[in-house]
């Protein structure tokens, strides 16, 4: 998400080292040219796209000196949303570029990373299989004829998850289609109507992880994105016989359309710009994005820096919404990634379901765990057991071997036996199963340090297994060190539901705030993504590892990648239902709806069980079926967002230039905090601070009376009081004024909240203060 100036034409220079530095060749790899937008609207026709690509070739061509080279250093030319191109040329000619008059920015082209049903009945869309009356599936025909477009892996087309049984003719108003021209080309039918891939900055910068020239998902988390998001009903679905019932998505009567940007777990950020630019054309309702940088940029300037912030800025001016995943860094502090105002960010929740077994030691004490393994061994029978460093082959360092990396392990120590494998490392959590059934092992058991806490997983394991937490690894080491010949059993693992103190937030969840805009909150919304089942590749096996040979057209997955999508199919279902809002009352609506209490009617509780707050979970979990009748919600157009960055101190002209002209900068730009957004975050409040927000009626007349509970050690009042709407689209202004106690100065961010109720509905707010000395 980042830049040095905002947007406008993105070029995309592609710097590949062609030699060493001595020898006086040029280094290259990819960069990002950024001009802003175009002038003309999604009609315009060929000959204005053929222009701006002329436009491209010359600009390029001023700086190499020719047009011709120009043409061929140039891979992108972006014409239809974003005004740009992507090329392949020195960091010197980049660096001239980056001076023209007419570039807003000029970003070198990185890569992103992926993020990577029960889900909608804990969200109370169904019961037990039924449709409840008060369900937003009701409201929204289940998101009929709403378009879904995935920027992602690919997708898996045989499926049932995108079978086009009782759909009916695709929208007229789409302009996708399916592209690919090679065998097994991913066809289209009346549920997925578009597939098209992106790879040329990828087959500069890896050409060895691009497959082939297809939108095929060879990986399974594009699959597994987009069908959460938009597949159909699906039932007996289940992965090895867990989780068995009815897959489908939150919009499972929407149309969906894959775009392949990401190869091999990673995605160029040219060919994420591309992606982004076709979906806008093609027509999508919704773009959902489950991957991103691997950490914050490092400050608001650096903002352009970054192909998601650049596409989804234009998907808004088009009036799409686009979600995005948190990011995976958790639960550290200043970790979210897909920070921009104008995306929905999401966090990852727990559902009350789990995967439970049983780790029955030699001296009878029963540890509970947790798995997805599709082996078990006899349950009348203790198997001896092995701490992995205990169990190093020769040359291999015991710190390593407890990793249990493949060839770390003594194969004449490990046969027959359950091996106890350390969390973390470099090797992942299936891999190191891998290892110990290559090396004889006939179990493993997954031991959390004390950084893990009480976060386990369940995975697909290759062999019987199981993970357990920081306190029961205690009381197993305790046993192991207790006794020359440690035994166990580890017990087949089951489907439990009706899991107490659900939802909570995955330990693995991006945490805020956001370093780069500490005055938006982020993340906005959590949603589920722990253990979530959905459609999947059939190309690999679960684990994704290439000597998994087990295939599964459904799979059982974690990560922020998950519960993106959950909320990019409730945003379908809200653009169903609600067609008339923009995408920021879509995300106020949610926002505002969210729950902050388990199942039990406890505050949340983060992954250590500890109580979170707002920068684990932004304003909750979504409750869908309240979003669709908010009452209020805090909207925002383009405009807004274009002030933001004036506030930010983006330059006049480059703000002119990413709107095509049709935008300057006001004399006296409002503060960053003034943005209308759902929650509230005052990052340095030094004495008094006064915040400013309307809210817009979407609902039925009425008087809305506010209280709220001001974060410790702040007094907080709100002007007026009261707010009385007479009529559908009428908004009223209000400010909200922080003062800092001075006894309790520097205790760091503290958290309250507002709410404005008419009895009926209530539009609830998060509130963020630090107070500064």
């Amino acid at each position: 998400m980042a830049r040095r100036r905002p947007l406008l034409f993105v070029a995309t220079v592609v710097l590949l080292c062609a030699a060493e530095w001595h020898l006086v060749q040029a280094y290259k790899k990819s960069y990002i040219v950024y001009l802003g937008a175009h002038a003309y609207g999604r009609d315009a026709s060929p000959k204005e796209h053929a222009r701006a690509t002329e436009s491209h070739h010359e600009l390029l061509g001023s700086v190499l000196g020719s047009k011709e080279v120009a043409q061929d250093s140039i891979f992108y030319s972006y014409t239809k949303n974003i005004n740009g191109f992507a090329a392949h040329v020195e960091e010197e000619i980049a660096n001239q570029i980056a001076k023209h008059p007419g570039v807003v920015t000029v970003l070198e082209s990185k890569m992103l990373k992926l993020h990577t049903t029960r889900s909608w009945d804990f969200m109370d869309l169904e019961h037990d299989g039924q449709i409840l009356p008060d369900s937003i599936w009701n409201h929204a025909k289940f998101g009929q004829d709403v378009i879904i477009a995935n920027l992602d892996s690919g997708v898996w087309p045989e499926s049932n998850s995108f079978t086009d049984e009782g759909m009916g003719e695709v929208p007229q108003r789409w302009k996708g289609s399916c592209h690919d021209t090679v065998k097994y080309a991913v066809p289209c039918n009346r549920k997925l109507i578009g597939a098209k891939f992106f790879n040329r900055d990828m087959m500069l910068s890896n050409p060895g992880v691009v497959d082939a020239n297809w939108t095929r998902d060879t990986e399974g988390h594009g699959t597994h994105t987009l069908s959460t998001a938009g597949g159909s009903f699906v039932p007996r679905a289940s992965l090895f016989g867990y989780a068995n019932g009815t897959a489908k998505g939150g919009a499972p009567r929407a149309r969906v359309a894959a775009y392949k940007v990401c190869w091999s777990g990673e995605c160029a950020a040219a060919d994420v710009l591309a992606g982004f630019e076709a979906a806008i054309h093609d027509g999508a309702d919704v773009i959902s994005v489950s991957f991103g940088q691997d950490a914050p940029l490092a400050d608001a300037q650096s903002l352009f820096h970054e192909p998601v912030t650049l596409g989804s800025l234009h998907a808004a001016a088009r009036g799409v919404a686009v979600v995005c995943s948190a990011g995976n860094s958790g639960p550290y502090d200043d970790t979210v990634v897909n920070a921009a105002p104008w995306v929905t960010t999401v966090a990852a929740s727990t559902v009350d379901r789990d995967f439970p077994n049983v780790l029955t030691l030699g001296n009878s004490v029963h540890l509970k765990g947790m798995s997805l393994e599709s082996d078990t061994l006899h349950s009348s029978q203790l198997y001896p057991m092995v701490d992995a460093r205990h169990a190093a082959a020769a040359g291999a360092d015991p710190y390593a071997a407890a990793d249990c990396g493949v060839g770390t392990l003594d194969p004449a120590r490990v046969k027959g036996k359950i091996v106890v494998c350390a969390r973390g490392g470099d090797v992942p959590r299936v891999a190191k199963g891998m290892a110990v059934l290559g090396a004889g092992g006939v179990g493993m058991i997954l031991a959390n340090g004390r950084m893990d806490g009480d976060d386990v997983v369940a995975d697909p394991h290759v062999l019987p297994a199981t993970m357990i937490t920081y306190t029961e690894a205690v009381a197993l080491h305790n046993y192991l060190t207790s006794t020359d010949n440690p035994v166990a059993n580890i017990s087949p693992s089951r489907t439990e539901v009706g899991v107490k103190n659900s939802p909570s937030i995955a330990g693995f969840s991006s945490r805020g705030p956001s370093g780069m805009l500490p005055s938006v909150l982020k993340p906005d919304i959590a949603a589920p993504g722990v253990d979530i089942l959905a459609a999947f590749t059939e190309y690999v096996g679960p684990t994704e590892l290439a000597s998994d040979k087990r295939r599964s057209e459904y799979a059982i997955l974690s990560g922020t990648s998950m519960a993106c999508p959950h909320v990019s199919g409730v945003i379908g279902l809200l653009k169903a239902a609600r067609p008339g809002w923009s995408p920021a009352a879509m995300r106020s609506a949610i926002m505002t709806t969210a729950r902050t209490q388990d199942n039990t009617g406890a505050p949340m509780r983060d992954h250590d069980g500890k109580e979170a707050n707002a920068f684990a979970y932004g304003a909750g979990n979504v409750h869908p079926n309240r979003a669709v009748d908010p009452g209020l919600v805090y909207d925002a157009a383009p405009e807004d967002y274009y002030t933001f960055l004036c506030s930010m101190g983006f330059r006049t002209a480059d703000v002119g230039r990413l709107t095509a002209g049709k935008f300057a900068c006001p004399a006296r730009a409002p503060a960053m905090e003034d943005l209308n957004y759902p929650s509230i975050v005052v990052p340095a409040l030094r004495g008094t601070q006064t915040v400013a927000r309307r809210l817009k009626n979407v609902g039925r007349p009425g008087k809305y009376l506010v209280s709220w509970r001001a974060p410790i050690g702040i007094d907080m009042e709100v002007k007026p009081a009261v707010l009385e709407f007479s009529k559908v689209g009428e908004e009223k202004a209000f400010n909200v004024t922080f003062t800092s106690q001075k006894d309790k100065l520097g205790m760091g961010y503290v958290f309250g909240r507002l709410v404005w109720t008419d009895g009926t509905h209530y539009v609830r707010s998060p509130v963020v203060v630090n107070a500064l000395a």
